[in-house]
């Protein structure tokens, strides 16, 4: 991590107050009273015949390279969360845009919304078009690879590369086996959200067993939404897009992707929805991100694959020098081909 980061996340720690007798920090449904690291945006539009409003950060560069990038955060991550490499792609000449999905962080949480990954492109799509960026290299992360992978298939023509990063739904729950949950039963598990619980699975899937000060604010920033006033409503889209991940998986897909593919995976992770509520054998099936990885590579047509053994789930914030490394390595070979 750079010296200016860990300066940036000495900030978010004393901003939200962790100190080891402070109160723990409550944030509005939209994360009201949590300050970004960068300026944030917003864009008005209407889908599903309501007026919504999506949150973005907009990272111009000073030597324009003629690239666009769009970052798309995880279920558990937020705009805020691509800060990093956002900056190092800003520094490199991109233009970047990280938005916070709608029902996510920032943006509007509607009373009454249908979440589907092709709505949430669509969206995003209509972020770009109103920015005048009518081609992006498209990075997700997490539950973002998979949005990424939708946006890639709805609009190829418009993509110069995906990439994705340690992507949710390399394997298909349901057709494995893992009962589905109703939302309501989503619901009431998100009911019992806790910082304690999300610092513990990330250290287990996200950070390879280890923890770090410095993710601890990216805890925060999620859990202080589920201690505020706006709790039910968080839950509720937490619940929503957690059935959205489970029955929507991209995997079958993959061989007709027509962009150029880049996959960077951290072999430790094994994030997966619905690994509590299986018996083994199957516990063990589920999320082994390196086989996962293998077959995905040899399905997407021309795809590329760089595996981290040592990092999990977020190789961009455990290790982001060697993640860095490895994007801009892709991103230069894209301008050679």
């Amino acid at each position: 991590m750079t010296h200016t980061m860990k300066k940036l996340f000495a900030l978010l720690c004393l901003t939200v107050g962790l100190t080891a007798h402070a109160d723990a920090p409550v944030y509005g449904a939209e994360l009201q009273g949590f300050d970004y690291p960068a300026p944030v945006a917003n864009f008005a539009f209407t889908a599903q015949n309501q007026s919504l409003r999506m949150a973005y950060l907009d990272y111009q560069p000073t030597q324009a390279n003629g690239h666009a990038v769009v970052l798309l955060h995880g279920k558990n991550f937020c705009a805020a969360t691509g800060h990093e490499t956002a900056q190092m792609l800003q520094q490199a000449g991109f233009r970047v845009v990280v938005p916070d999905q709608i029902g996510f962080c920032k943006s509007a949480k509607p009373d009454n919304y249908s979440y589907s990954f092709a709505g949430l492109a669509d969206n995003t799509h209509a972020l770009l078009k109103s920015l005048k960026i009518d081609k992006v290299t498209v990075i997700g992360h997490s539950m973002g690879g998979m949005l990424a992978t939708r946006y890639a298939l709805m609009y190829p023509k418009e993509v110069t590369q995906l990439v994705m990063v340690n992507p949710l739904g390399l394997e298909d729950w349901k057709a494995m086996g893992v009962p589905a949950l109703s939302v309501d039963q989503w619901y009431e598990r998100e009911l019992g959200f806790t910082d304690e619980r999300l610092r513990n699975y990330e250290r287990s899937n996200y950070y390879a067993g280890e923890w770090k000060d410095e993710y601890e604010p990216w805890v925060q920033m999620i859990a202080g939404m589920f201690r505020g006033p706006g709790k039910q409503t968080v839950a509720r889209h937490s619940a929503l897009t957690y059935e959205m991940i489970f029955e929507q998986p991209v995997l079958h897909e993959f061989a007709q992707l027509k962009v150029p593919t880049l996959l960077l995976i951290g072999v430790k992770d094994s994030t997966t929805l619905g690994k509590d509520l299986v018996q083994e054998p199957l516990k063990s099936q589920l999320g082994n991100y390196r086989a996962m990885a293998l077959r995905a590579v040899k399905t997407i047509p021309g795809a590329r694959l760089v595996l981290f053994p040592d990092l999990g789930h977020a190789p961009q914030t455990q290790n982001f020098d060697r993640f860095k490394t490895a994007l801009v390595n892709s991103l230069v070979a894209l301008d050679k081909d």
